[in-house]
């Protein structure tokens, strides 16, 4: 069992790091100053091995969030209730201070696709994701994060902006949401939106956790890699983030061609000097 626990909620207004197998020993031996550490939740639902090995340990030192991949909440499938119990004893074993998951769908017939598609933004659509967060939350007996994912396209059959869809999705159920400002950055570029209108439409009280990652570009839109550092353009749209929502725990996510952690631990540097600056601006 873990010791030291911390109390639901208790992710400070820092940066902090999506802790990947790679960097186990380095953060372990290195313990450096971050606000907190993010896992994937599916990569600990194993009963023992090495992944637990190392969380037990670093889950003493550390505040810690669980991040969903694979719930795939918007499908048309059944809710994978089996996966929700891996979830809730996950939970229980190492009582995070945050759940998240996706706003989106990634599983067909009960295949998986390897992304997370965004939904048609529709009544419908609405409806069906309201209905699968309230399950997901009164099964697990607590609040989940919802996270907004990037876009290549949109639907003809959206009836209603993104902004809109989520602050609906929030307002509803009374889920948290999880703003990823890279995908917002992103989607901004690739459907031709402005990000503060984005910003402006999303409950204040429902943020409570930022997500910054870096991009590529094929040069008809831009693809969310998370296999960069966070692009200056992100930076300057994620002040404008924190001066509407405030300092919220925010995570530098990278995910593919990961670096050495000296590189993460640089990004998540920045990241905190920007709250704060943030703290020390006029109310």
């Amino acid at each position: 069992m873990v010791s030291g626990c911390f109390l639901v909620g208790e992710i400070p207004a820092r940066a902090g790091i999506g802790l990947r197998a790679q960097h186990y020993l380095d953060v372990l031996e290195t313990r450096p100053s971050i606000g907190w550490l993010e896992v994937h939740s599916e990569n600990y639902f194993g009963a023992g091995g090495q992944p637990h090995y190392f969380l037990e340990q670093l889950r003493a030192r550390y505040p810690l969030s669980l991040h969903g991949v694979g719930l795939s909440l918007g499908s048309t499938d059944a809710l994978d209730y089996a996966h929700l119990g891996k979830l809730k004893a996950l939970i229980a074993r190492y009582q995070p201070g945050l759940v998240s998951e996706h706003l989106c769908w990634g599983s067909v017939g009960g295949h998986y696709l390897n992304d997370l598609l965004p939904l048609p933004y529709t009544e419908e659509a609405l409806r069906h994701m309201c209905e699968q967060i309230c399950r997901t939350q009164d099964f697990l007996g607590r609040q989940i994060l919802i996270e907004n994912v990037s876009s290549y396209l949109q639907f003809a059959q959206s009836t209603i902006p993104e902004w809109e869809f989520v602050a609906a999705v929030a307002q509803a159920t009374g889920c948290g949401i999880l703003l990823d400002v890279n995908n917002i950055y992103v989607n901004a570029v690739n459907c031709s939106f402005d990000p503060l209108v984005y910003f402006q439409a999303i409950p204040v009280e429902a943020v409570q956790e930022i997500h910054l990652a870096g991009f590529d570009s094929n040069g008809d839109c831009l693809i969310d890699t998370h296999g960069k550092p966070v692009c200056d353009a992100v930076w300057v749209i994620y002040r404008e983030a924190l001066k509407r929502f405030g300092n919220v725990p925010t995570l530098i996510e990278w995910d593919t061609d990961i670096p050495e952690l000296t590189v993460l631990l640089e990004e998540a540097r920045k990241a905190d000097v920007i709250l704060e600056e943030n703290r020390a601006l006029p109310a």
